[in-house]
C-alpha cells in the first residue's frame, strides 16, 4: 500500500475501534471466546485538548484462556500520558506552522493546561494550581516525531506507488551545520505539478554523482517511475549535472543564473560611469543597468528559442554587454529547456520554498545538532 492507502486504512481502523459495541468487547482478543465477564476497571488521566481528563477503562476476564484484557479507545494511546488528538495536533502545528519544537511545546502547554501564554490571551483567568500544570516538553514532541520518522523510513518502499507524476520535477539541497563542525546536506525531489515530495536523503555533500544517484534511487524505491521523468529544474550543482548527463533534460534555475551574473553585471554598470562623478555617474549607472537588465529579461522570458538567441545577440552587440553575454552563453540552453514542447510547464526556479519553514527547526532540543 502507498502512503495514501495506509492513511485511509489507519482512519478506518480508528472508526472501527470507536464503533465497537459492548457485545464486541465481550469477545476475548486472545482466543476469540465470548464467555467473559467484567473484571473491574482502572482510571487513566490523559491530557486531551480539553485539558486533563479522568477516563475509566473497563477490564474483562476470559473464562476459557484465563487471561484479562482491557477495552481500547480510539482517542487514547496505550501507555501514553497524552491523547492521540494532542499528539496529532502538536505534530501538525510543528509541521504546518513551521516553528521550532520548543515553541510548539510551549503553545501546546498553554492550550492544554490553561497556563503560560493562555494567561496572556485571557489575563482575567486565574493561574492553574501547580499540581495540575501541563509539563509537555520539547523533548517529548521530538520523541513523537522521531518515532513517526522511523515508521516513515521503514515504509519508504512503495510509499508513492501508483501516485501519478507529471514527469517534471525540481530538486534542491539544504546545508546544515551540526555539532563539532560537521556538515550535512538534505537533498529533496518534488513534483512541480502536484507538489508531492519524494523521500529525501541526507548526504555529506552534493558534489558527487553518487549523492544524487541515492536521491533518485530512493524515489524509485518509493514507487516513482524514473523513466517517466522528462525534465529536472535545479540550481546547477555539479554532482547533479554529472548524474543527469544523457539521462534527463536539465533546466537551470533562472534565479541562480541571475545571481551568477550579478558580479559581471555590476562591473559593466560601474564601467559605464568611468570618468564621471556625482549625479552624472549615478545616472549613467542607472541607464546602463536598465538597458542590460531589459536585454537579459528578454532572453530569459523569451517565448521561443529564436527570440532568446536574438536577445543574446543584441546583448553581445551592446557597448557594455559583451562580458555579460559571454557569461550567459554557456548556460542559455539549460535556461530554455522549459520552451521544449515535451517540457512545457517545467518550472524555471528550483524548489527552495520547501526549505522556508524547515530552516526554523534546528533548535537545541534532545539530539538536535547531531548527524
Amino acid at each position: 500500500m502507498n502512503s495514501i492507502e495506509r492513511g485511509k486504512a489507519f482512519v478506518q481502523g480508528l472508526r472501527e475501534l470507536a464503533g465497537r459495541s459492548a457485545w464486541d468487547w465481550r469477545r476475548c482478543p486472545h482466543c476469540g471466546e465470548s464467555l467473559t465477564c467484567k473484571w473491574g476497571y482502572y482510571t487513566r488521566h490523559p491530557w486531551t485538548l480539553a485539558g486533563r481528563q479522568a477516563v475509566r477503562v473497563p477490564r474483562h476476564h476470559c473464562e476459557r484462556c484465563r487471561r484479562t484484557y482491557s477495552e481500547q479507545s480510539a482517542l487514547l494511546v496505550r501507555g501514553g500520558w497524552y491523547a492521540r488528538e494532542v499528539r496529532r495536533c502538536t505534530i501538525d502545528h510543528w509541521q504546518h506552522v513551521g516553528t521550532s519544537l520548543r515553541r510548539t511545546a510551549e503553545v501546546a502547554r498553554s492550550w492544554l493546561g490553561r497556563q503560560e501564554r493562555w494567561l496572556l490571551w485571557r489575563p482575567l483567568d486565574p493561574p492553574p494550581p501547580e499540581a495540575t500544570r501541563c509539563c509537555l516538553s520539547a523533548s517529548t514532541v521530538h520523541r513523537w516525531l522521531d518515532r513517526a520518522g522511523k515508521v516513515a523510513q521503514q515504509s519508504v518502499p512503495g510509499q508513492l506507488a501508483g501516485v501519478p507524476t507529471s514527469g517534471q520535477v525540481g530538486t534542491d539541497g539544504l546545508w546544515a551545520r551540526l555539532r563539532g563542525g560537521t556538515k550535512r546536506v538534505v537533498l529533496l525531489l518534488v513534483d512541480h505539478a502536484s507538489g508531492v515530495l519524494w523521500p529525501p536523503v541526507v548526504v555529506e555533500g552534493e558534489e558527487a554523482d553518487s549523492a544524487w544517484e541515492r536521491l533518485f534511487a530512493r524515489a524509485r524505491q518509493a514507487g516513482v517511475d524514473l523513466d517517466a521523468l522528462r525534465g529536472v529544474t535545479s540550481d546547477g550543482a555539479w554532482g547533479l549535472l554529472g548524474y543527469l548527463q544523457r539521462r534527463l533534460d536539465h533546466q537551470r534555475c533562472v534565479l541562480h543564473l541571475w545571481r551568477n551574473l550579478a558580479g559581471e553585471l555590476a562591473r559593466q554598470v560601474n564601467a559605464a560611469a568611468t570618468g564621471l562623478a556625482g549625479a552624472a555617474a549615478e545616472a549613467a549607472r542607472a541607464q546602463a543597468r536598465t538597458e542590460l537588465v531589459a536585454l537579459l529579461q528578454r532572453g530569459f522570458d523569451a517565448a521561443t528559442e529564436a527570440e532568446a538567441l536574438a536577445a543574446l545577440a543584441e546583448l553581445a552587440a551592446h557597448r557594455l554587454g559583451a562580458g555579460v553575454a559571454r557569461a550567459l552563453r554557456k548556460d542559455l540552453d539549460a535556461a530554455l529547456v522549459q520552451l521544449c514542447r515535451y517540457n512545457q510547464g517545467l518550472l524555471r526556479v528550483a524548489p527552495e520554498w520547501c526549505w522556508r519553514d524547515f530552516r526554523l527547526r534546528l533548535s537545541h532540543g534532545r539530539n538536535h545538532g547531531s548527524p
